[in-house]
Order: C-alpha cells, then structure tokens, then sequence
C-alpha cells in the first residue's frame, strides 16, 4: 500500500494521508469520537483500486488541541471548510465521498458549496436531525440530548463507557475497545462542544441540493439513527439516489461488518475483482 506524504496547511495540521496509486480520488471522513484508524480494516483493499484521501477531524485527539477553534466548529460549516481545503490543497476534484455519520452531512455541504469537488457521495450511518419532531423520527427526545450533554460534562468517562458499546452495538469486546479509546481520548469540553454541534444540528434543508449522484448506506439497527431517517434522506436527496440497508446492527459498521460493508462498496464503486 503506497502512502503519500504531503506536508504544510491543512493536510499537516488534520494529518491527511494518501494511500494507493489508482486514478480515481476516494475520501473517507470518519465520525464524532473516531479518527482516521476508523477505516483500518477496508482501508487497504480500497487502496489497490483507488487514490485513497485519509484524515483527522478537527476534534480529534490526533490533531493538535490549538488547531480546534470552538466558534469555527460550533457549526456543520467549519468542518465543511476543512474538507474543501483539504481537497484544494491537494488538488482532488471529481472524488468520490464516503463519509460516516456527522461526517456524511459534512460531505452534503461541501458538495452544495463546490460540486465540481465530488461526483459521488456515499452516506453511511448519516442524519441531517437527530431531534424527533413532527412527522419526522430523528431517534431521540430532548430530554435524551440534555442527559447526554449532561453525562459528558459532569462524568465524561463514565459516559464513554456506557456509549461506546451503545454505539457499536453488538458484543465485539475488540471493536467496543477501539472507538472507546479513540472517544475516550477527546478533551471533555471538545466532546461537550462536538456532540452539542451534531445532535442539535438541523440540515434537513441541505438535503435535494447537493445535484450529485448519492448513496445512502446503514446499518438494520443503529443505536444512534433509525432506518427511518435513511429512507427520509432518501426521498428528498432525489432520484439518484440508492439505500442500502446492512443486515447488521450498530453504528460503525467498518468495525464490527467491514466484510459485509466492503461487498456492498464493491458493488457501489464497480470494483471487479
């Protein structure tokens, strides 16, 4: 697997590397509480196929604490910024996007804002509202929200404990161990900021402008997004637009069904072989 270092900016500051030697540019932005490790399990069969853009969100616990700017990030737009200039710098265009949860709505603003950068985004385990409201499921109430912001602040490791296996969703001691550590790794107060940023976010308009091709990819059961949230995404990003639903539980999918995921990215990216 070949690894390409490219140093200065963004790409140094968010630790962006380029694995592969394939024409075609794949991105992959992981979550809240990962980091780019996430995709250690597809990351290197994707790399035989495609130029393979990896990188730290700002709120990672990789990135150095003085990058991360509270009011830039209090907002789905600075993390959009961050994955706009990260392509410019690397002078990627006409990508393919694969981004997990909070990450998947990152990848539909850029795409409102510079739709020549991407020709396909792949949304796995994404939600544009995680609020319930009328006539719409997001999975959780207010008063779930308040208990976890309330959780992450006052009692932040105990937080991280009952999460993660909440998140992953299945008994994998090894996978559960991962996005712990990773999660359990962030400043408390960054968590507190992030977390307040993506469940009280509201992108529902977002969605329908994006005029890219797009695929929507989750899990049967998720702990974080109902199935019913996909097939809303579904219906007002348009007709190009395919769902594919995993038959599997839990929120990250590339930890605890990479084999099953990584048939269905065969599929999606015409990878014969």
């Amino acid at each position: 697997m070949v690894v390409a270092h490219v140093t200065g900016g963004l790409v140094e500051a968010l630790n962006a590397r380029v694995y592969g030697h394939g024409n075609q540019t794949l991105v992959l932005a992981h979550g809240f509480g990962s980091d780019q490790m996430a995709w250690h399990y597809i990351l290197p069969y994707l790399a035989y196929y495609f130029k393979v853009l990896v990188f730290d969100m700002a709120f990672s616990w990789k990135v150095r604490p003085d990058f991360y700017n509270k009011e830039k990030y209090s907002t789905f737009n600075g993390y959009a910024d961050d994955l706009i200039g990260l392509l410019d710098e690397l002078n990627m265009t006409r990508s393919i996007y694969l981004g997990h949860s909070m990450s998947a709505m990152v990848g539909c603003i850029a795409a409102t804002q510079r739709p020549h950068l991407f020709k396909h985004l792949i949304l796995l385990g994404g939600s544009p509202r995680y609020l319930n409201d009328e006539g719409y499921e997001g999975g959780f109430e207010m008063s779930d929200l308040e208990q976890i912001f309330h959780d992450i602040e006052y009692n932040f490791s105990s937080w991280v404990s009952i999460f993660a296996p909440n998140a992953i969703g299945v008994n994998d001691p090894t996978a559960i161990q991962e996005f712990k550590s990773s999660l359990g790794k962030m400043k408390p107060d960054v968590a507190l900021d992030v977390a307040k940023t993506v469940f009280l976010s509201d992108l529902r308009g977002v969605l329908g402008h994006e005029h890219i091709h797009c695929t929507i990819i989750q899990a049967k059961k998720d702990f974080v997004v109902p199935t019913s949230v996909s097939y809303y995404m579904g219906k007002r990003l348009g007709k190009d637009t395919r769902t594919v639903i995993l038959e599997t539980q839990g929120h990250l999918p590339m930890l605890t069904a990479h084999s099953l995921l990584l048939d269905v990215l065969k599929k999606v990216l015409c990878i014969h072989g």
